[in-house]
C-alpha cells in the first residue's frame, strides 16, 4: 500500500473524525495543498491508491475525499464508520451512489469549481485548431520564417470563429459559459439539452439538427447512461462534413475507434481532446496516432486558482456537513 504522505490530527472534544484521501496526487501539489482539511480532524493523505488498496486503506474513516478512486460495494465493504465522501470533482460516475444511498453515507461533489477554466480551455484548444499557434511557433524556431520569400508566409491555413456555428451539447454551467464566450467570438450558438433553458444567445435544437449545422460541436454534458458513447460511427456520420469536434467532459461519452475512423476519412476536420476512456492513455490508444487531433492530458480543471477554489469547496462542503446543513449532495 502507497504509505500516507501526511497525518494531521486534531480532537474535536472526545472524537476525532479520521478522514482519507485516497488519490491527493490527482489535485494537490507544492502550491495547493490540503491544509485547510486539518480543522475538521486526522487527515490521512494517500498519494494515489490502487483499486486493490482502496478498502483497507479507508477500513476505519468516517470521511473520504477523492477524485477518481472508485468507491462501490467492493471498496466499500469495509467502511463501517463511513459517513461521508467529498469528491474532489463535478463528476460522481466513479461512486456507487446506490449503495452510499442503501448505507447512510452523503456524497457531496463540488459543482461549478471549474466552469471558467473548461470554458477557457476549450476555446484554447478551438484555437489552436482554427489559429495554428504551435504550428506557426515552431515554424519560427525552426528557422523557416528567416528564409520565407515574404514576411507573412501562409504555410498553415487559419480561419476566423466569426459567422461559425457552434454546438454545444451540455447547457450546464460549463455549457452557458462557453456559449458567452462563443457570443463574444460573435458565432452562431446552438445547443442541445434534455430540458428547455433559456439561455442568451443559445438557440436550443435536436440533437440531429445540431450535429449537421454546426461547423464545432463541443462536448458538455456528464457521463451517464445516457451520454455514453453517444458520439460514435453514426454521431460522426451524422456532423457537418469539415467539423471541429471537441470534447473536455467525459471520455466515456465518445467511441474512440469511431473518432479515430472519422478524422482518418476526413469525414471530421479535425478533433481536440481533453479527456479519453482510459487515463491515464493507454500505449495502445489509437487517437495517439489520428491525424489532425489535439490531445491534452485532463488538464482543462487544472490551473492553480481553479484547484484552490476546489479545495475550498471541498472544505465548505465537509463543514455544512458537519454542521447538519450539507451543500452539494449527490446522494
Amino acid at each position: 500500500m502507497i504509505k500516507s504522505i501526511y497525518t494531521i490530527s486534531l480532537n474535536k472534544g472526545d472524537d476525532i473524525v479520521k478522514i482519507v484521501l485516497t488519490d491527493a496526487q490527482t489535485v494537490i501539489d507544492d502550491l495547493v495543498t490540503a491544509d485547510c482539511l486539518s480543522e475538521f480532524g486526522e487527515v490521512i493523505s494517500y498519494g494515489l491508491l490502487r483499486y486493490d488498496e482502496v478498502a483497507e486503506a479507508i477500513a476505519d474513516a468516517d470521511m473520504v475525499i477523492c477524485n477518481k478512486t472508485q468507491l462501490n460495494a467492493e471498496t466499500l465493504r469495509l467502511a463501517k464508520n463511513l459517513r461521508y465522501i467529498g469528491l474532489f470533482a463535478t463528476g460522481y460516475n466513479n461512486i456507487d451512489v446506490d449503495y452510499c444511498r442503501a448505507h447512510g453515507v452523503t456524497v457531496c461533489n463540488a459543482g461549478s469549481y471549474s466552469t471558467h477554466a473548461v470554458a477557457q480551455q476549450t476555446f484554447a484548444l478551438i484555437l489552436e485548431h482554427y489559429n495554428k499557434v504551435a504550428q506557426y511557433n515552431q515554424y519560427v524556431k525552426d528557422g523557416r520564417w528567416k528564409r520565407s520569400p515574404t514576411f507573412s508566409p501562409f504555410i498553415y491555413p487559419l480561419n476566423e470563429l466569426a459567422g461559425k456555428t457552434l454546438g454545444i451539447v451540455g447547457l450546464g454551467a460549463i455549457g452557458k459559459e462557453v456559449a458567452a464566450i462563443a457570443n463574444a467570438f460573435h458565432m452562431n450558438v446552438i445547443a442541445y439539452n434534455r430540458s428547455q433553458k433559456n439561455v442568451t444567445g443559445v438557440t436550443q435544437v435536436a440533437f440531429d439538427r445540431l450535429l449537421s449545422e454546426s461547423d464545432i460541436v463541443t462536448v458538455h454534458c456528464p457521463l451517464n447512461k445516457d451520454s455514453e458513447d453517444m458520439f460514435n460511427k453514426e454521431t460522426f456520420k451524422k456532423m457537418k462534413p469539415g467539423a471541429l469536434f471537441v470534447n473536455t467532459a467525459r471520455g466515456g461519452v465518445m467511441v474512440e475507434q469511431d473518432l479515430y475512423d472519422a478524422l482518418e476519412s476526413d469525414r471530421l476536420g479535425g478533433a481536440c481532446i481533453d479527456v479519453l476512456r482510459v487515463e491515464p492513455m493507454e500505449e495502445d490508444c489509437v487517437l495517439m496516432r489520428a491525424k489532425n487531433c489535439i490531445i491534452t492530458p485532463h488538464v482543462a480543471w487544472a490551473p492553480l486558482e481553479t484547484r484552490r477554489r476546489l479545495m475550498d469547496i471541498v472544505a465548505e462542503n465537509i463543514r455544512g456537513y458537519l454542521n447538519g446543513t450539507p451543500r452539494n449532495v449527490v446522494s
